[in-house]
């Protein structure tokens, strides 16, 4: 039991360390760190740029009242609470959806564009967003925080149905809403306020805030889960703030750094766009400590992988090295995708 405890309580970084050595361990979190708060600058953006559209006040107004709101909810709310309220309200994201249908688009081009680059684009630059998007849905700070999560939690194997749910409803839902966005975005310019009118925008912008909110949270609390765990540091929001004095201090400062660069006047959209570029050339650094842990007996035990799941494992790794060696290179040849 104690070694089972141990485990939970460092599960990425652990087995980083003990198969590739400290280096290797040092490096990931180097990495993943660096992603972190860069991904948290662009959330925070996001969500400020979100209440810019509904005040029509400058985002760099709301920049601080947004990083000062999040803290305190991370300080403050449960952290059941906190996932449930701010996932659930990220739903409203459904709107386009339904947008979609309503412009009734002609849907050959939009799958043509899809599969081919633009005639005024080159395959590079092609290349380039695709690996963006990419990036966006494997970044470093999910891994920390759904892994963290569980023991935040008190996950027991009751849990695997919905943890499951997550990774075979959520994954993909999410997926189809990001191409739907894009969709909508190919067939008109504010494609909901066009197909479904004020409500339909006001819904828009309520799931924005709440996913890149939301997103925020969890970014900001995977610093410090990551920092908190290859250090061996206690660590929780279920741990009384005086115990994992540590744990807090470096989310605080995550939030605080974060702040700090989009006050700069930096563009949101950039940083985003650079965040997701980068978490596409870390995504070994984020996949391989999972790998590892698919395959360990002492961790998994009866659910360690098996041949079939090991042949995917393997098929992703190797695709997510050579979209790792492409990222940079392509962001740099395309200019940022310019």
């Amino acid at each position: 039991m104690k070694r089972t405890a141990a485990v939970s309580q460092r599960p990425v970084f652990d087995l980083v360390r003990e198969r590739m050595g400290p280096r290797a361990g040092l490096v990931n979190l180097g990495a993943s760190f660096f992603i972190n708060v860069l991904t948290l600058a662009a959330e925070i953006g996001g969500a400020a740029l979100a209440l810019e559209l509904v005040t029509g006040l400058n985002y760099l107004l709301w920049v601080p009242p947004v990083a000062l709101v999040a803290w305190l909810v991370m300080w403050r709310v449960k952290f059941e609470t906190m996932e449930r309220v701010f996932g659930l309200a990220g739903l409203a994201l459904v709107v386009f959806l339904v947008a979609l249908w309503q412009l009734g688009p002609y849907w050959g081009a939009l799958t043509t564009q899809l599969v081919r680059p633009p005639q005024d684009e080159g395959v590079p630059t092609y290349l380039y967003y695709a690996i963006a998007l990419l990036g966006g849905a494997m970044t470093p700070y999910e891994v920390f925080f759904f892994s963290s999560g569980g023991v935040e939690e008190k996950w027991t194997r009751k849990d695997l149905v919905t943890a499951r749910a997550n990774v075979f409803v959520g994954f993909p839902l999410g997926g189809v809403l990001s191409l739907t966005i894009a969709a909508c975005a190919a067939t008109v310019f504010m494609p909901v306020a066009e197909g479904l009118g004020r409500i339909g925008l006001g819904v828009v912008i309520l799931g924005v805030f709440a996913a890149t909110f939301g997103a925020t949270l969890e970014t900001a609390l995977s610093s410090g889960y990551s920092l908190s765990q290859y250090f061996g540091w206690q660590w929780g929001k279920y741990v009384v703030p005086g115990r994992a004095a540590r744990f807090h201090v470096t989310v605080l400062a995550s939030v605080i750094v974060a702040t700090a660069l989009i006050l700069t006047t930096i563009d949101p959209i950039k940083v985003t766009e650079y965040s997701l570029v980068f978490s596409a050339a870390a995504l070994p650094l984020t996949y391989l400590p999972v790998l590892m842990i698919a395959n360990d007996p002492d961790y998994m035990g009866e659910k360690v992988n098996g041949r079939f799941s090991n042949l995917l494992g393997s098929f992703s790794m190797v695709l997510l090295l050579v979209v790792a060696l492409a990222a940079i290179p392509l962001m740099l040849a395309t200019k940022a995708g310019r």
